[in-house]
């Protein structure tokens, strides 16, 4: 059953009786099961390969940490076999009718074992670990409702602040792990004001909301989970702290700690917490109106980059026929010279659309701007009130959209005119530039 090449006991896979699907984790679905041998009901997760998990549960022993007893390294048939913690997860006891009953004494209580857990696994543990995707749905309820924190398949170990690759899931990850940046200890705060808000409201991160929506929101709107007006002050403030945007900002699970002690110590918060719990339907229309708010600004940005994407294919067409017209004899009377220059640009990841043209004109005669600008009125911001042109004139038309990112490319071409009272003369050069703003 165990192997001395492995630093955790390997379960044959014919010593398991598979029962019910009970919930998926991170990379597997988690089933019930009989370890035959021992006699003993657990929690088996499938796994398509065994990675880290089974090694960061090996060294990992808290008792609001799931208790780990072995891996399965059968191939095809590899697992993660666990202690079964027949209370289900937090999200579906939060979801159910049963936490209608839920009061102050026992938010607390969970606040501050979820808070143990994971202050044990960032100090205390033999190696530092960071979990990465805590969420209710990682948070177990054993048969006598103590919260333990399971499936590690998203986490690591920490000995340094890293870079860590996207994983987790979005309404709970802090704005650097959606971006994939360096992280540290305390993106796991950020997931854990998201929980206490789940217990205090008994509500759906931003419900109706698609995940990578929800990571624009967080990441580039700065927008949090609505925190009711009436909900107690130290609670909404102990989750303003977890939501940082700067994560050196976040309090530490010892500060959590300390400051749920205080919490318990004040004795007008029990009645306040208890009101605020049982008149759900007096504050939750402030966290529907949030979700109505968010999704009409992801609505409007949809419908806007649609509108760009046309505006794009209308200035690709229309420097087309400039460039059609740069090639196509002329004859105009005027001006002894015109260098016209266009630019096209395009902002990443915001489909942002951007076009000039600049026209300067030097010679002794008049010339009919309308004339040289004829097919393109309906792409420059170009007042043709006065047409006519005079020597040294310089005019200057954009049609843009403004965009936010800070990074764009600019590609183009100026056409330099020599005009006489023959035909134009066209040359060109290609030019391509890379701007950070």
């Amino acid at each position: 059953m165990s192997s001395s090449g492995a630093s955790f006991v390997q379960i044959k896979f014919e010593d398991i009786l598979f029962y019910e699907n009970c919930g998926g984790g991170s990379f597997g679905s988690v089933y019930r099961a009989l370890w035959i041998s021992r006699d003993k009901e657990v929690a088996v997760k499938k796994l398509l390969k065994i990675e880290n998990e089974a090694e960061i549960l090996s060294v990992l022993s808290h008792r609001n940490i799931i208790q780990f007893y072995g891996a399965i390294v059968e191939a095809p048939n590899y697992g993660i076999v666990t202690e079964y913690a027949s209370g289900g997860s937090l999200y579906d006891y939060l979801s159910s009718d049963e936490s209608e009953d839920i009061d102050m004494g026992q938010i607390m209580t969970w606040a501050a074992e979820i808070a143990r857990g994971m202050h044990y696994l960032h100090s205390e543990a033999p190696v530092k670990v960071i979990h990465r995707d805590l969420k209710s749905r990682n948070v177990v309820l054993t048969a006598d409702k103590v919260l333990k924190i399971c499936d590690f398949g998203a986490s690591k170990f920490l000995t340094h602040t890293t870079h860590m690759s996207l994983v987790g899931t979005f309404p709970w990850m802090a704005p650097e792990v959606i971006q994939s940046l360096p992280v540290s200890e305390t993106c796991d705060t950020f997931s854990y004001g998201v929980v206490l808000w789940e217990m205090l409201t008994r509500e759906i991160p931003f419900k109706g909301l698609e995940g990578l929506q929800v990571a624009w929101l967080v990441v580039e709107k700065n927008e949090r989970l609505t925190i009711p007006s009436s909900c107690p002050s130290s609670f909404a403030e102990l989750m303003r702290n977890c939501w940082r945007t700067e994560p050196k900002e976040r309090a530490m699970f010892k500060q959590i700690l300390s400051t749920l002690e205080s919490m318990s110590n004040d004795s007008q918060l029990p009645q306040q917490c208890n009101s605020f719990l049982h008149n759900k339907a007096e504050w939750r229309c402030e966290i529907e109106a949030t979700l109505e708010r968010l999704k009409k600004l992801e609505r409007d940005l949809s419908t806007k980059e649609q509108e760009l994407k046309e505006r794009e294919r209308r200035l690709k067409m229309w420097e087309r026929k400039l460039i059609e017209q740069s090639n196509t004899p002329l004859f105009l009377p005027g001006a002894k010279k015109i260098s016209q220059s266009f630019y096209r640009s395009k902002t990443e990841e915001s489909n942002s659309s951007q076009m000039s043209c600049q026209i300067r004109t030097s010679g002794s005669e008049e010339l009919d701007l309308q004339s040289v600008m004829r097919g393109f009125e309906d792409a420059f911001s170009l007042d043709l009130g006065r047409p006519v042109l005079h020597s040294g004139i310089r005019v200057n038309m954009r049609a843009k959209q403004n965009s936010s990112r800070s990074r764009r490319i600019r590609e183009g071409r100026k056409i330099h005119t020599a005009l006489g009272l023959g035909r134009f003369l066209w040359s060109e050069d290609g030019r391509q530039e890379r701007d950070a703003c």
